[in-house]
């Protein structure tokens, strides 16, 4: 038997298995809680009856069945992500260089493999870098200055992305070095004759700030030369990102960053009221919340100028972003406290967006490099299911826990660019299984029209309508 034929016949297995067990759950209607706890014993007896997963074919159909006609835009009601008013959960991954490979003709379909594979294990959301500063291959050469082949690189990561029903976190700058980032903007700035002593300075100068703008401006209001669409009207676009990783270690107040993302946030808004709008932060604590400062992987974490609640509690900020880094922040041996860790950094998180936000959080970026002392392919699988585990322990509830997006997912043909994080699924067997069950059961969930709030539905339940595939059975 093919390979193809193979997985047809798992795929087929696995939606009568699922579609069974639903049948045999039916006698009593899905509400509230009880009805998130069924389908979670739906999944879960899957689980038992099929050792693999496989999921490239039928979640495409759970998808096609939960969604409209029409591509729309994710919303936040209260605490959760929606679309067309029903449930939307995240299971995502980063591809940052997805631009400046999609600029280039001879490296362009790497961005489709990258979707194409992502797309095949129920992943539903990428996030990505909508810039260059100054770098090689730009997309800005200098201030409002662009490449537009580079520009175009980017339309086809987003006409890509939606080819493929992944939508994208378009980052707008870095706090670090690579692809320019802020030190880029300090550089510019000097070169016009601004005093500058700092790269924290582009978080209060007129001038930096104006730049940065000038930037987020054209990237908004760019029409997208494959799909006629501009860009901040694509509902491909789930949300901006102020800045990857912001901090400013130059004021531990933290008053400088906050003054920046209030100006920054309501700026996007203004510009493009109808996205999501995100900051980029870690997560770490600051002076505002003492209490929650136990909770930092270290001390100094409370100096880099960040506050996970303040800084969110921001106009126009719509959800809250967390990295998870145990083997950067606690210490670089694999260990069980990185476990630990990982699991009560996320609770408190979830607990601080549901009691003090009124809002989703999402692990925008986590993962563990196999460079690591002690690190192997097991400890990693254990840490992707540790997330994903906590996310759905506040999925069950309707809590605040949006969702994760792995750090990070590289197609085959890119190990060269590996910084040890990279998730080859071809090479990772066991990971890929535990990504798409993760997929499986986020995509039960979200097919769900009525939940805590009495969302109505727009269409039947996917596990329904469900093609069986007999004949291929």
């Amino acid at each position: 038997m093919d390979t193809h034929k193979r997985n047809l016949m798992s795929q087929s297995i696995l939606m009568v298995t699922i579609f069974m067990i639903f049948v045999n759950h039916s006698s009593s209607t899905f509400h509230g809680s009880s009805g998130v706890e069924q389908l979670d014993t739906v999944v879960e007896e899957a689980e038992d009856h099929l050792a693999y997963p496989s999921t490239s074919d039928w979640i495409e159909e759970l998808n096609d069945g939960m969604e409209d006609d029409q591509w729309q835009l994710v919303q936040k009601k209260g605490n959760q992500f929606v679309v067309n008013d029903q449930p939307f959960y995240v299971n995502g991954f980063n591809t940052y260089w997805l631009m400046v490979f999609a600029a280039d003709k001879s490296t362009r379909g790497k961005v489709t493999d990258t979707f194409k594979q992502a797309s095949s294990v129920g992943l539903t959301v990428c996030r990505t870098w909508a810039f260059n500063d100054g770098q090689w291959r730009a997309l800005q050469k200098s201030p409002s200055v662009y490449d537009e082949e580079v520009f175009k690189g980017l339309d086809f990561v987003i006409s890509e992305a939606r080819k493929y029903k992944i939508r994208l976190i378009l980052s707008l700058t870095n706090n670090w070095d690579a692809y320019g980032g802020k030190s880029q903007y300090v550089k510019w700035g000097k070169a016009a004759g601004l005093n500058l002593t700092s790269d924290d300075d582009f978080f209060s100068h007129p001038t930096l700030k104006s730049y940065y703008k000038a930037h987020v401006k054209t990237v908004l209001n760019r029409v997208n030369t494959l799909t006629n669409i501009t860009y901040k009207d694509d509902p491909t676009v789930f949300a901006w990102e102020l800045m990857n990783e912001p901090r400013c270690t130059s004021d531990p107040s933290g008053d400088k960053l906050q003054d920046w993302i209030q100006e920054m946030a309501v700026y996007v808004k203004s510009l493009d009221p109808k996205h999501l709008v995100e900051i980029g932060l870690e997560g770490f604590y600051g002076p505002s919340a003492p209490g929650r400062v136990q909770f930092n992987p270290n001390t100094y974490a409370q100096q880099v100028g960040t506050d996970f609640i303040r800084n969110h509690r921001v106009l126009g900020v719509d959800f809250a972003s967390v990295h998870i880094y145990a083997d950067s922040w606690i210490s670089q041996s694999i260990s069980d406290l990185h476990l630990q860790f990982t699991k009560s950094w996320m609770e408190a998180h979830i607990e601080d967006a549901e009691k003090y936000l009124g809002m989703p959080v999402v692990f925008s970026e986590f993962g563990v490099s196999s460079k690591d002392p002690g690190y192997n392919s097991s400890f990693r699988d254990t840490l992707l299911s540790t997330v994903y585990k906590t996310i759905l322990n506040s999925t069950k509830k309707g809590g605040s826990g949006g969702g994760s997006l792995l750090w990070q997912f590289f197609p085959e043909g890119t190990d060269y660019m590996d910084d040890g994080y990279a998730i080859i699924l071809s090479k990772s067997p066991s990971t890929s299984n535990i990504i798409a069950l993760h997929s499986t059961r986020l995509a039960l969930f979200n097919s769900r029209c009525s939940w805590k709030s009495h969302w109505g539905c727009r269409k039947k339940n996917p596990l329904e309508t469900f093609p069986l595939y007999y004949d291929d059975l």
